[in-house]
């Protein structure tokens, strides 16, 4: 079976299972190219970094998928596509890191070692930089992956285990991001950091601004309440074309058994509130990823996704594709 043939056929499988749980996939920006297609980026994962079904949960929301999964409930990840080239590179490495690799090595066109030319993370908690360890001597024994972090996010892999041994062993290279500095991945191709207020147990948290020929992403999967950044967050988003922003929770009536105050995510509901006295391309803009096992938005049919999608704004799904 040729590559077009099996990336067609494991689409079909995640938008199968989207129809019961997520929203279905569509392409952010048309093809216009039926052959080689300019750079782009791939969803591909949409989750908070617990998963889903999530453990100990017996609730409605992932009772029936611990025994019927849904294959395009991953955690939240993002591949930027070079088909030309046959490369990508990789924002975030989830616990679902090797099918997300996978996934973009097919989408380049061309597999080789199936292993990105680096790997972007913006902070150390679990479901934004554990898949690294599929990179290591029990895995894969990757040899040299450049991997950017901050550098407090340097300092932590370094010195902690088991990731100090991927540095050890030459599986990863350690790569410098610093803040509001621009990395050029290739002519048309740029990654700008920023920091972002969050739990900064371990490590700084930042966001990404992903900037290609033609179109700015903004891509901010973990975030505290808008009002305590230092940026203006609609102005951010009237500077880009598509924003992929913190949708963990819904609402604060989610947890109901945990204090919302230690997890202090911008609601959705307090976004859209945010933005609903801008224009409908302004609210277009937006697509709510990183969401919650308990976030209704995973369910297309609920009345929060109507909701959400009446009042103009968008939830990332798996397979989504935004043309740079």
């Amino acid at each position: 079976m040729n590559f077009r043939l099996r990336w067609i056929c494991f689409l079909l499988i995640g938008i199968l299972a989207c129809n019961t749980s997520v929203e279905p996939r569509h392409i952010i920006a048309s093809d216009n190219n039926p052959g080689i297609e300019p750079p782009f980026l791939l969803i591909t994962g949409t989750v908070q970094d617990g998963g889903s079904p999530h453990i100990g949960c017996d609730k409605d929301c992932c009772r029936q998928l611990f025994h019927h999964p849904d294959t395009s409930r991953m955690v939240t990840s993002l591949s930027l596509i070079d088909q030309k080239n046959h490369l990508f590179w990789m924002f975030e490495a989830s616990p679902d890191f090797s099918k997300q690799c996978r996934i973009s090595a097919e989408a380049t066109g061309e597999i080789k070692n199936g292993l990105p030319s680096a790997i972007f993370l913006t902070h150390a908690h679990i479901g934004h930089y554990t898949g690294l360890m599929y990179l290591g001597k029990e895995a894969k024994g990757a040899d040299n992956i450049p991997v950017y972090a901050m550098p407090r996010m340097t300092e932590f892999l370094k010195t902690n285990g088991p990731w100090s041994q991927l540095v050890a062993q030459n599986n990863i290279t350690l790569m410098a991001l610093n803040k509001d500095s621009t990395i050029q991945l290739t002519k048309e191709i740029s990654v700008t950091p920023f920091l972002v207020p969050h739990r900064d147990e371990f490590s700084e948290t930042v966001g990404f601004i992903i900037s290609g020929a033609n179109k700015k992403v903004l891509f901010i999967p973990d975030i505290n309440k808008w009002k305590v950044w230092n940026r203006n967050i609609m102005e951010v988003v009237n500077s880009v074309d598509i924003a992929l922003i913190d949708g963990t929770f819904y609402n604060e009536d989610e947890l109901p058994a945990r204090n919302m105050s230690e997890i202090p995510h911008p609601f959705i509901t307090e976004t859209m509130e945010l933005f609903e006295s801008t224009d409908s391309a302004t609210r277009s803009k937006i697509h709510f990823i990183h969401l919650n096992h308990s976030n209704p938005l995973l369910i297309k049919q609920s009345s929060e996704s109507n909701s959400v999608k009446n009042a103009g704004f968008k939830v990332a799904c798996f397979g989504d594709k935004i043309q740079l």
